[in-house]
């Protein structure tokens, strides 16, 4: 009676209840990473704006280095002098000289604006994810 409760030699595979644990452990892994991914994608779009801003602010420097005579700045300058956007960011440019002018970014997937002025400084951060 004990022989015909054990396995045969010849049978592979594996057991409903390894099966099940298999299952359990894989979902229990996916619902902590799903949440850390939606904040790891958030982040990584802050970043994206955050840099296309302080890029264009290189590029609108250049323009005006190269340019002296300027009188205002816009994104086609920026553009020509080297600045590319990233796909999902928006860039706009407050026209103005080379001490006046002004720029903020944002991002289709967030909330909330990052702005440079003339001289570099961060005027504003308020970039979240929803």
């Amino acid at each position: 009676m004990l022989m015909k409760l054990n396995k045969k030699k010849d049978q592979k595979g594996f057991t409903l209840i390894e099966l099940m644990i298999v299952i359990a452990i894989i979902g229990i892994l996916a619902a902590i990473a799903i949440p850390q991914f939606s904040q790891y994608r958030g982040r990584g779009y802050i970043a994206a704006t955050k840099a296309d801003v302080k890029n264009c602010y290189t590029a609108a420097v250049a323009y005006f280095g190269d340019n002296p005579t300027a009188v205002a700045l816009t994104l086609a300058n920026c553009t020509a002098s080297g600045y590319t956007a990233t796909t999902g960011v928006t860039v706009t440019v407050t026209s103005g000289s080379a001490s006046t002018f002004a720029l903020s970014g944002a991002h289709a997937q967030l909330n909330g604006a990052y702005a440079v002025d003339s001289n570099g400084a961060v005027t504003g951060d308020t970039l979240a994810v929803p």
